[in-house]
């Protein structure tokens, strides 16, 4: 996974498919797009967070996989759709080379306090 573009508004992440995170038929597996939409909302949710005293975490992810590829480069952009004290909610959509919508994953964040 590489981080492209990462600002409060929008996470632009890449991730190469190949062997490393494909399923068994030779398609990109779905877990490894749903760890690519939680990174790019955990970067995008720190961005938020005072580092000195808050944590943020994946909280309930949930995602739908369209259609799937069995090579190439997926691009995952996180947009926040809240951001509150305790908690954040993420949407992140998950395309192929040319454009075309693989995934759709919703992400929500703890934050949390840390112990001092």
């Amino acid at each position: 996974m590489q981080v492209v573009e990462a600002s409060k508004d929008q996470v632009v992440m890449k991730m190469t498919v190949g062997p490393h995170n494909r399923q068994p038929m030779g398609f990109l597996h779905g877990g490894a797009s749903v760890a690519l939409a939680e990174t790019a909302a955990s970067i995008g949710g720190n961005l938020h967070a005072d580092p000195s005293t808050q944590a943020v975490f994946g909280l309930e992810i949930n995602a739908n996989h369209i259609r799937s590829v069995r090579s190439g480069i997926v691009t995952a952009i996180a947009s926040p759709i809240h951001i509150g004290k305790s908690t954040m909610v993420w949407q992140i959509n998950i395309s192929d080379e040319n454009k075309n919508l693989l995934s759709i994953a919703r992400c929500t964040l703890a934050v949390k306090t840390k112990q001092q």
